[in-house]
């Protein structure tokens, strides 16, 4: 990407121009390692531009990226290896570039005085806050190799549940896709044209049979109207939901649509409870890991759940005791919080509420994909069957007249 930039120079001098950098943070420090002071700083037009925004989302740093990124570093951060000697092993042999670029980065910023926590904090791309914080903790206990391990374990549950989650749902995408493309041709292009045999017959057609036939010479004749109406739906639902309403109302929608809707929920306990536990387990206090754990939760229903929590857990109140005033949170989710608060076990329970809430969530993914294909065979031979009978029922009636 393209930046246009004001700085001074450490005389004072104002200076402006361009500089090219994979993402703002990485602009930024290159600037600043050549000692200027940042006046301003933005994205050029070119960066908006299909072809940038293409090379962004090609040099993106992806879940999996991360997720290998963490155990090699858990495996050599256990096995003693320096922490310089461990980054530039990693760098040397990163095949992604933009990976490469910023794993040098990071160990310049190590090998120029900051701690990892620091130095993994200049680059948001790829370290989340959680992240970050997990390798504070573990700096500050003089656990680092344990957080790694903590973390590579955590990052691979979160990444595999996510990936389950997402294939379950791919295959009745796909077949709705393909009913609204078989929709689509009967409407526009075989049903206008027998509709052409029923006027010339100057037949009675049934009261179903004109429906179709009206829907199908609207869908033919203005199909340029029907795709605006569509793409500016889109465009609007779109915005709506990048509003914080907007995401309100998508996050409620999500938990509480049919069938769907248990199925989130569930992942998005599970993800509560295992970021809670692996940051308490690391040491990080729990009104910092509540705060980390709504902001990654991935949910605005269950953030504002957790933020407004946290509001009561400072003013004195317990953990259980705050959440179970929301009727989102399971009562199991509760009384397990509860139980591990009044015997200082709550790192524990939390680890085997997560255990408990991925089984479900397993389970309701098998159970989904058991059930789908047959429910949406049925749905969609339904829907095609009625178009087809109600087209071919008076084409027979003409038929047996002649």
């Amino acid at each position: 990407m393209e930046f246009y930039y004001k700085v001074r120079s450490p005389e004072g001098e104002l200076r402006e121009g361009t500089t090219e950098a994979p993402s703002l943070s990485s602009a930024v420090r290159g600037l600043q390692k050549q000692n200027f002071v940042i006046v301003e700083i933005t994205p050029t037009k070119e960066a908006h531009s299909f072809t940038a925004m293409f090379k962004t989302f090609v040099a993106r740093v992806s879940p999996r990226d991360v997720v290998l990124l963490s155990r090699q570093l858990a495996t050599l951060f256990d096995a003693k290896v320096p922490v310089v000697q461990a980054l530039r092993t990693l760098a040397s042999e990163m095949q992604k570039p933009v990976l490469k670029q910023e794993l040098k980065e990071l160990l310049d910023d190590i090998q120029g005085g900051m701690s990892i926590s620091q130095a993994m904090e200049r680059h948001p791309q790829i370290f989340s806050p959680f992240y970050v914080n997990m390798v504070r903790s573990g700096e500050e206990s003089g656990k680092l190799s344990e957080v790694f391990m903590y973390l590579a374990d955590y990052l691979e549950r979160s990444y595999e549940l996510r990936t389950k989650v997402r294939n379950a749902l791919i295959y009745p995408a796909f077949v709705l896709v393909a009913f609204v493309g078989v929709m689509i041709l009967l409407l526009t292009v075989i049903i206008p044209n027998i509709a052409q045999i029923f006027e010339e017959a100057n037949v009675a057609l049934p009261f179903y049979t004109r429906i179709v036939i009206a829907v199908s010479l609207f869908a033919k004749n203005y199909w340029l109207f029907i795709i605006l109406v569509l793409a500016l739906m889109a465009a609007f639902v779109w915005r709506y939901v990048q509003t914080p309403a907007g995401r309100s109302a998508w996050s409620r929608f999500s938990i509480s649509v049919l069938i769907v809707g248990p199925l989130y929920k569930k992942m998005y306990l599970a993800r509560f409870a295992d970021n809670f536990q692996t940051l308490l387990s690391a040491g990080v206090p729990v009104i910092r890991s509540l705060q980390i754990t709504a902001n990654i939760i991935g949910n605005t229903v269950y953030r504002d759940i957790v933020l407004q929590s946290l509001e009561a857990v400072k003013g004195g109140s317990s953990v259980a005791e705050a959440l179970s005033k929301y009727k989102d949170m399971p009562p199991l989710v509760t009384q397990m919080i509860r139980i591990g608060e009044e015997t200082g076990k709550l790192d524990s329970m939390l680890k085997s509420l997560a255990h408990f809430y991925t089984a479900e969530v397993n389970n309701l993914v098998d159970n989904f994909v058991a059930l789908i294909e047959p429910v949406l065979i049925i749905v969609l031979g339904a829907g095609v069957g009625f178009l087809v009978a109600a087209v071919l029922l008076p084409l027979y009636s003409i038929t047996a007249a002649i």
